[in-house]
């Protein structure tokens, strides 16, 4: 079958130009992340239904349970496709939904929890695991016309003990695999910004070190992904975050921001001392986390990735599918055709495993006080 190379870099109308999925169809949209793609799993979990204000992140300034100032990319690219993924804590079983967002801020790339170790909130890995395990046991594939995306390890490097990117890199990559094995066919994967440009870096002093840990995490995630390369059959999209925050904070101004540098927030998810009257300036919401802007931005180019690899060669029109699988030419293959379908069965099944997790006591989850949270 013919395939599809990969240009590596970005187009900047890319980033600013509001994109619709005219080219790609997908029956749900799956994520499986941390803080920068949870839409209220913690904060659930925390008693934010009942008590925004003392939940994790605390709302307002937070909004509604993303660790940001308005929307993050989960919820941008989820209306550009038209597909909007329930929390998985909040899953209601009864219902049907457009999928399912598995993200909790903190996880860890594998198990666990990066900020709250003895808490059982689910890392990347086993994240993955709550989706596909329920599937194979009722003998069932997954919708091999949803929309997998993969996105984590910054908890690993920021408040973890990772060293290096061996293992964290490893456990995406077995989270890649795991879900093309069970029959996923379109799985987003993102690499790291530079968290060494963090706030938190430089307030810590980890610059240094957390530059070189995000280099060494997206030089071997990326080449974990290239094994992946001989399976005709898996639509793997790289999205190169990295490069995109370089381009951002070396001409913030092309991209409507004023300030790449500082927070607009001081204090922590629950001790707010002060936040700044125009968040939307700043690249970054608080120490770790970026404003809503820059989520439209990661969700603008998740887009043009998806739509690179959904339209006939050559055609990059107006410059916008040119995106990089993580600085590097791939070469992958190029989506035939999508047709409509559910797998109902398979998530009454994934329901009913999710239920102790729903049901256990928000106080049981996350510790309060803890000042180092993402």
């Amino acid at each position: 079958m013919k395939k599809q190379a990969v240009v590596a870099g970005f187009v900047l109308l890319s980033f600013t130009l509001p994109l619709k999925a005219t080219a790609a169809s997908f029956t749900k949209f799956y994520v499986f992340g941390d803080s920068l793609s949870d839409t209220g799993n913690v904060f659930t979990a925390t008693g934010g239904l009942v008590a925004p204000t003392t939940a994790i992140p605390q709302e307002p300034p937070y909004f509604q349970g993303r660790f940001s100032n308005q929307q993050v990319w989960v919820d941008y690219l989820g209306d550009q496709l038209g597909l909007t993924p329930s929390p998985y804590i909040t899953l209601n079983p009864t219902i049907p939904n457009q999928g399912i967002n598995f993200a909790v801020g903190g996880a860890s790339s594998g198990q666990g929890n990066a900020v709250v170790p003895n808490a059982p909130l689910p890392g990347v890995l086993e994240q993955v695991g709550l989706l596909t395990q329920p599937i194979l046991q009722v003998n069932q594939k997954l919708d091999p016309n949803a929309l997998y995306a993969v996105w984590g390890g910054a908890n690993d490097y920021v408040f973890g003990q990772a060293t290096n990117a061996t293992q964290t890199a490893q456990n995406l990559s077995d989270a890649v695999g795991l879900l093309a094995s069970s029959g996923a066919k379109n799985i987003l994967v993102f690499n790291l910004p530079d968290l060494g440009k963090i706030p938190f870096a430089f307030a810590t002093e980890q610059s240094n070190n957390l530059t070189a840990l995000t280099n060494d995490h997206n030089n071997k995630l990326a080449e974990e992904l290239g094994k992946f390369s001989n399976n005709s059959d898996l639509n793997l999209i790289s999205v190169d975050v990295f490069s995109l925050f370089n381009q951002v904070q070396a001409n913030p101004g092309k991209f409507g921001f004023k300030d790449v540098t500082n927070p607009c927030l001081v204090g922590n998810f629950q001790t707010i001392i002060s936040v700044c009257p125009q968040p939307n300036d700043y690249l970054f919401f608080d120490s770790v986390h970026p404003t809503t802007g820059v989520h439209q931005l990661v969700a603008n180019a998740a887009l043009a990735a998806i739509e690179a690899k959904s339209v006939p060669e050559p055609a990059i029109n107006l410059g916008i599918l040119a995106l990089g699988a993580f600085g590097a030419v791939g070469v992958v293959k190029r989506q035939q055709k999508r047709s409509a379908g559910r797998i109902f069965d398979a998530q009454l099944a994934l329901a009913d495993s999710l239920s102790d997790r729903c049901n256990t006591p928000a106080s049981t989850l996350l510790p309060r006080g803890d000042a180092t949270r993402t």
